[in-house]
């Protein structure tokens, strides 16, 4: 069961998130990486791609009406940078005049408009660039929110840089699992400083433009160690160090974690200690991404001598361990080390699920986190919202066509949209 409405303030936030290329369809935007990522052999598990993906380039109509129906008062989304700029630098209207009536849309159905500017889908012609390993990607996307915030920021209700850096940079350069698909200390360590540049360029630029609002997304995820060895304790700790406190320590003015600096420190660009008070824009909120814990026991190998080991819980269909008091940990560990009275959002929090309608484990899942959010709230955390992710069952990157988090099933070959269980639950809740 999910709590009562009336567990929350009046003004808290509910809403449901999606991205770009996950649901939109490529018709009319220029390639991106994760587009060349994904046309090459073994990198997508389905072999899939996102040329078609919800078909929400056509349906956005109808997915609106979901969301205004499920009683959510906020819609999460985001703007594809190879729409807005095919070849990441000309703007294309088109993309533009879609988001433009995208954001009427919500405010016509009594949505509010929490846009994130970025969500993974960078041009190819900037990828094959360098992309995030090279400097200019910072000015690039600077250029990127302008253009937007001068067609759609006199309507949105806020706005976030990036989502979730820890995977545009490290996942995707270093582990190798998202597009550029990179297994490379120097490109790694290169995006993670990078991407940081990026947001606080373009937090200086749209502060100038009087943009107000504005936050960026990070995800966090426990790091705990397997055993009691020290080795397992320290690769813990290395892992907490890249995953978790590297983006919020150099957000909140702290510098990056010495834990990581030592295997990344010698792969950052000359001179990116002058760029550390870029970097650390005043933010008006944070977005926090929570979805489960791992377990890890060091290795002999190169650093970060990590090894991941299965944890005892239950698991989603991503094989995720269900731990909710883990989202009550991280919001009030944010607050006590380096946030203090910074509003801060949940801006993804979800289940992957096979089952097609009756979903009754993604309702607990759902309720439990919910609570957790409260509990932190209770323990003086100002946590403004909780967006659900996603609305939609869509195209989960690597993972492809598999994986299902939506509230609504999607059927792939016909794009019929079914409300599941969990979708019901919320409408209960919430009207």
């Amino acid at each position: 069961m999910l709590p009562p409405r009336t567990d929350f303030p009046k003004g808290f936030v509910f809403g449901a998130a999606t991205s770009a290329y996950q649901i939109e369809g490529t018709t009319g935007a220029g390639l991106s990486h994760w587009d060349t990522f994904a046309a090459t052999p073994g990198t997508i598990m389905d072999n899939s791609n996102g040329s078609r993906a919800c078909d929400h380039l056509n349906l956005w109509r109808q997915d609106l009406d979901l969301i205004r129906d499920a009683g959510f008062g906020a819609y999460r989304f985001s703007t594809s940078w190879a729409r807005v700029m095919p070849d990441g630098e000309t703007v294309n209207p088109d993309g533009l005049d879609f988001y433009d009536r995208l954001v009427d849309g919500m405010l016509e159905r009594g949505l509010a408009p929490y846009l994130t500017y970025h969500h993974w889908d960078l041009p190819a012609a900037l990828s094959a660039k360098g992309g995030w390993q090279n400097r200019d990607v910072a000015q690039h996307f600077a250029d990127l929110c302008s253009v937007i915030n001068a067609r759609i920021g006199d309507r949105v209700a806020s706005a976030a840089t990036l989502n979730e850096p820890w995977c545009i940079a490290w996942l995707s350069h270093f582990i190798g699992a998202h597009a550029p698909g990179l297994r490379d200390i120097h490109a790694a360590s290169r995006a993670m400083h990078h991407v940081l540049l990026a947001h606080g360029t373009a937090m200086q630029a749209l502060r100038a433009e009087g943009a107000s609002n504005l936050g960026i997304v990070l995800n966090f995820e426990t790091s705990h160690p397997a055993d009691d060895s020290p080795a397992a304790a320290m690769a813990a700790a290395t892992q907490d160090a890249i995953y978790n406190q590297w983006f919020i320590r150099a957000l909140m003015g702290q510098g990056y974690p010495d834990a990581a600096l030592e295997g990344i420190g010698p792969h950052l660009p000359r001179g990116w200690q002058d760029d550390m008070a870029l970097i650390a824009q005043p933010l008006d909120w944070l977005g926090v991404n929570y979805y489960t814990r791992r377990f890890y026991t060091g290795n002999d190998g190169l650093w970060p001598h990590v090894t991941e080991l299965p944890g005892p819980l239950p698991k989603t269909q991503m094989d995720w361990e269900i731990r909710p008091e883990g989202l009550t940990e991280f919001l009030t560990r944010l607050k006590r080390d380096h946030t203090g009275g910074l509003p801060i959002y949940v801006t993804e929090n979800g289940m992957a699920s096979e089952v097609p309608t009756d979903d009754q484990q993604r309702i607990r899942f759902i309720g439990d986190h919910l609570r957790a959010t409260k509990a932190a709230m209770d323990q003086g955390v100002d946590v403004r919202g909780f967006f659900y992710w996603s609305l939609l069952d869509n195209y989960e990157w690597g993972w492809g066509y598999g994986p299902r988090f939506g509230l609504v099933h999607v059927d792939y070959d016909t794009m019929e949209r079914t409300p599941k269980a969990s979708w019901h639950a919320f409408r209960a809740m919430l009207t």
